[in-house]
């Protein structure tokens, strides 16, 4: 049972992952009237997400972040997820996407994941 629990914990960490790629780009996409602004920003937002996470958070980060730096980038990294959502007008997901963020986070620390 505890191990469905930890995989189940570790699949909620990716889909937290995932769903600050779409924070981003929907904060990007509300952020300006004009046209050019939102497109640039909906898709270099998460464009620029993408790279930071594949150097430093991934698996595979030719850089990876341990210990302090892996708490501080995810602080960041989470933190930038919920404040893009505040930003874009959705504080009650924000505030959820949090919650649900420092759950997994404990979790994590609990079962060292």
């Amino acid at each position: 049972m505890i191990s469905s629990l930890k995989a189940f914990n570790l699949l909620v960490m990716f889909l937290l992952e995932l769903s600050v790629y779409a924070a981003v780009a929907l904060w990007g996409f509300t952020a300006s009237d004009k046209w050019l602004v939102k497109v640039l920003l909906g898709v270099g937002g998460p464009v620029v997400m993408i790279a930071v996470w594949a150097m430093l958070g991934s698996p595979r980060a030719p850089y990876p972040v341990h210990g302090v730096g892996r708490v501080v980038l995810e602080a960041l990294w989470f933190g930038a997820g919920a404040a893009a959502l505040a930003a874009a007008g959705k504080q009650g997901w924000a505030a959820t996407f949090a919650g649900v963020f420092l759950v997994n986070a404990a979790l994590r620390l609990l079962w060292n994941q």
